[in-house]
């Protein structure tokens, strides 16, 4: 595949899982990866745009597959990661990237506004690490990428179950680079914490809160998803080798 990639990455013969891979940052992470010259495998609940995202990566001369399926679900995570390697015979590079929000004040969040983002944002996590990580040791190599948020470093207001999970995130990171580290292993875990992205939840604010939002940055825009998965492709290069447990935050200044 043609390299379109911002940053010179070679990944050629790898092979990567996005999760949440239909829109925003997942989208950007995979069709950056496949430009590297990963096989990418996609994950969402949205059969339609992944199909579109897989096309995108085919026309430019990618490799990609498309997964269907419930992030939360154990039976989900295992059928994903085992189907990438019986396809391509293993499996290099994992981006969690799937969550969502169910936004409001702590004293109007329901049990299910608490429940539905803890499952989506940390338990898919958990379930697609455990699965990953079984097939990394494997083949003694892996990279797996984390996504969490500066809402997880300082909170806020709305997001005590986004914040939560997103801190959560962090904390399981750090725990699982030191089990998955050693000599015989050359298996990386590392988080990110994007702050204000460009997407379509931004494009909804509207001028004036879109305004307000910038100034909240020091470098007074919003990032772009390109800007994560450029990141994203350093963490799953040799490049990246030695960098394990760590929390990369790309805020524009926010919690500078």
């Amino acid at each position: 595949m043609a390299d379109g990639s911002r940053i010179q990455v070679d990944l050629s013969d790898q092979t990567a899982i996005v999760t949440g891979a239909s829109r925003g940052i997942g989208k950007a992470v995979a069709l950056g990866l496949a430009s590297a010259g990963a096989k990418v495998a996609l994950v969402a609940r949205s059969v339609e745009r992944l199909n579109e995202v897989a096309d995108e990566i085919r026309a430019a001369g990618g490799e990609a597959a498309v997964y269907e399926g419930d992030v939360t679900d154990s039976d989900t995570s295992t059928r994903i990661v085992d189907g990438v390697v019986e396809a391509w015979g293993k499996l290099d590079i994992l981006v969690n990237n799937a969550g969502i929000t169910r936004d409001t004040l702590l004293p109007r969040m329901s049990d299910e506004d608490w429940d539905e983002v803890i499952a989506a944002n940390l338990r898919s996590v958990f379930l697609f690490t455990r699965a990953a990580g079984q097939a990394m040791m494997r083949t003694k190599r892996g990279r797996i990428i984390n996504m969490s948020s500066v809402s997880g470093l300082m909170g806020n207001p709305g997001q005590a179950n986004y914040s939560a999970s997103k801190a959560g995130i962090i904390g399981f990171t750090q725990t699982v680079a030191r089990e998955l580290a050693s000599r015989r292993r050359a298996i990386t875990v590392n988080a990110i914490c994007p702050g204000f992205i460009a997407s379509d939840m931004t494009d909804a604010l509207g001028e004036p809160l879109l305004e307000a939002v910038k100034q909240r940055v020091p470098l007074q825009r919003l990032g772009q998803a390109e800007e994560i998965a450029d990141a994203v492709l350093y963490l799953s290069s040799d490049s990246g080798s030695y960098i394990t447990g760590q929390v990369l935050t790309i805020d524009g200044g926010m919690t500078g």
